[in-house]
């Protein structure tokens, strides 16, 4: 059967297709999480719709399933999986800004990177993620959390429409005017629902902002942590900032004798006028001592790939995420308890901030669960040696069962784990049963399985 889907791909796709035997095999089917060791029967590497289409249509013909690879970053390793044909939209960059309407068409293969770097030339952006080698599919079907969130929604917010190949390998445009469900579930759906082929965003003029980290001591850390929510609930919403957990690196801007010790973090970002940059990160810049800083204008773009380094391709990945309402003493004592042991440089916990502009749109706009949650928080587990794996797995493990009874049920589905499969009705909340309804339309077979995966209801 599989000499035939291959066959099939071969006449109808004008990428490359390639299998097991072939010498770009190993290459093409590691992902960004070493940790995931899959071998698909087929990566396509698509160069456009057409190929989407006809890579769709040969697996289903064939009875394999599709997994879709944007970015490549899913922690859980969903953009490849054995014996499937992998969609690797990594060559589909296109990117076509219209800055009289604000808006940019960009297409599934994007990297926040490459969107930044395009829509930076007009003076514009929209909210994406932290780590800029991140693909802008995965990040807006999830949701999109990154520093712009608190002034422009969430990245899914700013979505106008998008470009899908359904799981019949029929073509569809979906947005507010048109196969209006199918659009309601992509913004916080996932990948559960077609291959998103190209997305049109709202940008908002952003240039250059005022940012970046500042270090504090661990044991400051309960007053940061109060400080910094005291003040993000009435923060001008042109501030983002998150709480981090970090072991320093050997930057220049660190005391060189306290390389290597671990500290709280705060990091800001300004996108408001440059005059009054001082007076909206003050608050945070006084929650307590600073050791070190790095706060200073640079271009947004700069800032969203600050922290590329920690996070290059080829660590263990194994994260855990929970949404909250409010940062209760016991979740203060939590953090506390375990986010000093940080194992490695390259792990973190982030609490990013999910009010201001989030919180006008409606819970039951789009598929986003939790959007009445102030903060969604990450344990991001990241190691280079496979050796450390236990021990590692057991500090995310250990830090999320802390926090989980002060945390809503759910956590955000970009941040979740493969063994998180279970939790994915808590993850969506309340729109769970319309999402269910919505994949039985669009993808009865389950054909996109490979994901947080939705079950189909009759």
């Amino acid at each position: 059967m599989n000499e035939k889907v291959g066959a099939e791909l071969r006449s109808q796709v004008r990428g490359e297709v390639i299998e097991s035997g072939d010498a770009r095999y190993d290459e093409a089917r590691t992902v960004y999480n070493a940790m995931i060791d899959r071998r698909p029967a087929f990566v396509v590497r698509c160069t456009g719709v057409a190929d989407v289409i006809a890579a769709v249509k040969a697996a289903r013909a064939g009875g394999l399933n599709v997994a879709i690879r944007g970015g490549g970053h899913s922690v859980p390793g969903f953009g490849t999986a054995d014996d499937a044909v992998v969609l690797d939209l990594g060559r589909m960059k296109g990117i076509r800004v219209d800055p009289a309407a604000k808006t940019v068409r960009a297409e599934g293969g994007c990297t926040w990177g490459d969107f930044n770097h395009a829509t930076y030339a007009f003076g514009l952006a929209t909210t994406g993620g932290i780590i800029s080698t991140t693909g802008i599919a995965g990040l807006t079907l999830g949701g999109g959390i990154g520093y712009l969130t608190r002034g422009f929604g969430l990245t899914l917010d700013n979505l106008i429409s998008a470009d899908v190949v359904l799981a019949d390998g029929s073509f569809v445009t979906a947005s507010e005017h048109a196969n209006a469900d199918l659009f309601w579930a992509l913004r916080g759906g996932g990948g559960n629902f077609g291959v998103v082929t190209n997305f049109e965003f709202r940008l908002h003029p952003v240039r250059d902002i005022v940012g970046g980290p500042m270090f504090f001591e661990v044991e400051d850390a309960p007053d940061v942590i109060r400080a910094y929510d005291a003040y993000i609930t009435k923060a001008p919403r042109s501030l983002g900032a998150f709480f981090a957990w970090q072991i320093a690196p050997p930057l220049p801007f660190i005391p060189e004798d306290r390389h290597g010790d671990t500290f709280c973090a705060l990091v800001a970002c300004w996108a408001g006028p440059e005059t009054e940059a001082d007076k909206a990160i003050a608050p945070l810049r006084e929650a307590a001592d600073v050791v070190a800083e790095h706060v200073g204008r640079m271009p947004y773009p700069a800032l969203n790939a600050a922290f590329d380094g920690l996070v290059p391709p080829g660590l263990q990945h194994y994260w855990k995420a929970v949404f909250v309402k409010e940062l209760t003493d016991k979740a203060v004592d939590a953090h506390m308890a375990h986010g000093p042991k940080i194992p490695v440089m390259n792990s973190t916990m982030h609490i990013y901030p999910i009010n201001g502009a989030v919180h006008d749109t409606a819970e039951d706009a789009t598929a986003f669960g939790h959007r009445d949650a102030k903060y969604a928080t990450v344990i991001a587990g990241m190691w280079p040696d496979p050796a450390e794996n236990e021990a590692n797995i057991k500090w995310v493990r250990d830090y999320y069962n802390a926090l989980a009874p002060h945390s809503e049920k759910g956590g955000y589905v970009n941040f979740a784990a493969e063994d998180d499969t279970d939790r994915v009705g808590a993850n969506y909340g309340k729109n769970y049963a319309r999402l269910r309804g919505i994949k039985g339309k669009y993808d009865p077979g389950n054909l996109f399985r490979f994901n947080q995966n939705i079950a189909a209801s009759a």
